[in-house]
């Protein structure tokens, strides 16, 4: 995982609400055993339709997306997650996310930035309006700026979630901070434990 500190660029703007993973990647793009290559399923049910906002030439190459509230609910599924990213996408603004989601965000490198509703509905015009509008999501000082359209608005981020981002730290660069003491311990280790090696 990459460190993440500020994203800055184009968004493009979902305008619906309770957007369940499902919807973000269906069930039929669950078979690939590895985690790249899911950017072609993400609302691949919704891409069907020309007009839909991920086939209009002017969201292209957006890293924010800005949705509707209660965004990301439904199954576990971290595809979701990694479809949103194998598409280009760096961070998604809502008014609220499903819990599950945004954690599985977090872990994967994905900025959950949960702003308020009049925030998220300000932001979701401004960009309707102008899709050049350039869109800030600053990890360091957890807020979502807007300037040209005059919009600033806080995100909750935990410290440690917050570190984690900014370090480019997920759950294996975790473990491997540990490296040292864990080759020192596998070193000294009795011989009659159970072990993975040949």
């Amino acid at each position: 995982m990459k460190p993440i500190r500020t994203i800055t660029g184009k968004a493009v703007p979902l305008a619906r609400s309770d957007v369940d993973t499902d919807q973000i990647i269906p069930a039929e793009w669950l078979k690939r055993v590895e985690r790249t290559g899911f950017g072609a399923g993400l609302f691949s049910a919704w891409r069907q339709d020309p007009d839909f906002v991920l086939n209009r030439p002017q969201h292209a190459g957006a890293r924010v997306l800005v949705a509707g509230a209660n965004f990301g609910t439904g199954s576990s599924r971290e595809h979701a997650v990694w479809a949103l990213t194998d598409y280009g996408l760096e961070a998604v603004v809502s008014p609220r996310f499903g819990d599950i989601f945004r954690t599985n965000c977090t872990k994967a490198g994905l900025v959950p930035a949960q702003v308020s509703e009049e925030a998220g509905s300000a932001l979701l015009a401004a960009v309707e309006a102008d899709p050049d509008l350039e869109v800030i999501v600053d990890v360091e000082e957890r807020l979502v700026r807007a300037p040209a359209a005059g919009i600033e608005a806080p995100f909750p981020l935990d410290d440690f979630t917050r570190w984690r981002l900014l370090e480019g730290l997920d759950d294996i660069g975790l473990t491997l901070r540990h490296d040292e003491a864990i080759d020192a311990y596998e070193r000294h280790r009795p011989g009659w434990l159970p072990s993975l090696a040949g």
